[in-house]
């Protein structure tokens, strides 16, 4: 191929700055619309151990429950654009390695977009009839509770997932010539997290809350640094 076409090319590409404020932009979408929908909608919706109560919160506020779904998906969806922005700042410092880490992170967006199809199953059932679908009440009710649980199951399982592609992330990032290595070791820590409790929750059966709720500050300052810092300066090997 002649070499002014591959020039050409590069030159075409996006920048390294404009991928990390893109990928900050996503993170920063995905930290608003994530806690708003698990906490502030579905578990407020979804209460264990009472399938009474779950069905009869679901059916009183189908609205939300919608809602909480769709944010799940674009969260899903942008997932895989941070997978690619980051794929995109960190090719420099190991290529094939970047490539691991991004596609890791795709995986996780997959398996978290096959877990939303419980809710909208959910959708589907609770919006096609109710309860005069199934032979009775307290069928449709524990449907619903299967379902909800096979969400939240398939999520925190897929969370060990995302913990694997953290730890790639932390090695790059603590590699990287133009960042500081201090933000490649927070986020080591928090990929730990991800994966104490993952398989802390397989291994026991009355796993408390985990400690991934005190390892997440790599991941904000990763934000930070997108946004002010990343793709200002070169890689280096």
């Amino acid at each position: 191929m002649d070499q002014s076409v591959i020039i050409a090319d590069n030159k075409n590409d996006i920048s390294l700055r404009s991928a990390a404020i893109i990928t900050g932009i996503a993170l920063i979408f995905m930290a608003l619309l994530a806690p708003v929908a698990n906490f502030s909608i579905l578990q407020k919706l979804f209460i264990p151990g009472d399938a009474q109560a779950t069905m009869s919160n679901i059916l009183n506020s189908p609205g939300s429950f919608r809602a909480a779904t769709v944010l799940f998906l674009i969260v899903a969806v942008l997932d895989i654009i941070v997978a690619w922005g980051l794929y995109v700042l960190f090719k420099p410092v190991n290529h094939s390695l970047s490539l691991l880490t991004a596609w890791i992170r795709v995986v996780y967006a997959t398996m978290l977009g096959v877990v939303i199809t419980s809710l909208v199953y959910v959708i589907q059932i609770t919006g096609g009839g109710g309860p005069a679908e199934f032979q009775d009440t307290g069928t449709f009710e524990v449907v619903i509770m299967q379902s909800l649980m096979k969400f939240n199951y398939g999520w925190e399982f897929s969370l060990i997932i995302f913990g694997f592609h953290l730890l790639l992330l932390g090695f790059l990032a603590y590699k990287a010539g133009y960042m500081k290595r201090i933000l490649g070791i927070l986020l080591l820590i928090a990929a730990l997290g991800y994966l104490i409790d993952g398989f802390g929750r397989i291994l026991t059966v009355d796993y408390g809350k985990g400690i991934g709720v005190y390892t997440f500050l790599g991941e904000i300052v990763l934000i930070f640094w997108l946004l002010i810092a990343g793709g200002r300066d070169k890689a280096t090997n």
